[in-house]
């Protein structure tokens, strides 16, 4: 396809640019891997985390790590609550270290505007924010979870927080009608929970708790919880979908309405709901989660 052609030359043109294809990344005498994982250690952090945030195999990470710290640049340590978790922290030569690696992606990012005009900067300045929304939406992902497990509880707690300052006159969740069983979606990106959404046990069921962190927003994420939901309702048998929104939700009603949902009258006593919508849903359809 022409599309993958594309894709693929893009990447061999990125990879020479940046010098993905040297041994030794801008000079430092380490490979890019090694000068990524060196940049992402800010202060004490998480092993787990870190593998999360970058994508790594934990074999290849740990080779990483042990070279950076024969290179006496991190320190690598067990956690002090759980031993099995181990936290890596910059050494004061890997702080400096970082200041240079800095320093040389400046110049580097510098040496690709430096030939171009003002107008052809910004035009690669704008593409590069497109290229990195559009790829930054595909490594997000989604998983039917625990709702009483952390990644949940978290999501909710932040949605809760948020509606309660955007509701006339707050939000109380013990008034609000639960969510107490159901399929549970929890989206990710980099291994940090930025979304959630579920799908209550009724007849038809319900879709409840659509939410997506302020700091996520623009990638579609929303578009692909609604879809991942649906598909859900559908495997499990059902023809309608339901779900109730707030009149300040503004963003939510236009998702609803261009996702194909219908207003209706009330279904249910939500106390803070002024909006209800129903969708009639088909084998094998769902919300087209590519569209934003």
């Amino acid at each position: 396809m022409e599309e993958v052609e594309r894709v693929r030359s893009f990447n061999r043109t990125v990879t020479e640019r940046v010098g993905a294809l040297m041994d030794s990344y801008l000079d430092f005498g380490r490979p890019l891997g090694a000068s990524r994982v060196l940049w992402e250690v800010g202060a004490a952090t998480d092993v787990r985390d870190l593998r999360a945030r970058l994508s790594l195999d934990s074999g290849y990470l740990s080779r990483l790590l042990r070279t950076l710290e024969g290179e006496g640049l991190v320190t690598v340590e067990a956690g002090t609550g759980d031993r099995r978790r181990r936290t890596v922290a910059l050494t004061a030569a890997g702080r400096a270290e970082r200041a240079r690696l800095d320093a040389r992606s400046d110049d580097l990012a510098r040496s690709f505007l430096a030939p171009l005009s003002e107008r052809q900067t910004r035009q690669l300045v704008d593409a590069m924010a497109t290229v990195e929304r559009l790829l930054t939406a595909g490594i997000v992902e989604l998983t039917a979870e625990d709702p009483a497990g952390d990644a949940a509880r978290h999501c909710l707690s932040r949605y809760f927080a948020e509606i309660d300052e955007r509701f006339d006159g707050g939000f109380r969740e013990a008034v609000a009608l639960p969510f107490d069983s159901g399929v549970f979606v929890v989206a990710r990106l980099r291994g940090e929970p930025i979304g959630c959404g579920a799908l209550k046990d009724v007849t038809p069921p319900e879709i409840k708790r659509m939410w997506v962190a302020p700091e996520a927003r623009g990638l579609g994420v929303g578009r692909r919880i609604l879809a991942e939901l649906e598909r859900h309702a559908v495997e499990a048998g059902t023809a309608t979908i339901r779900l109730e929104t707030n009149r300040v939700l503004a963003e939510a009603q236009q998702l609803y309405r261009s996702a194909g949902y219908v207003e209706v009258e009330p279904f249910n006593a939500e106390p803070y709901a002024h909006y209800w919508f129903t969708k009639t849903l088909k084998p094998g359809t769902s919300t087209n989660p590519s569209r934003s």
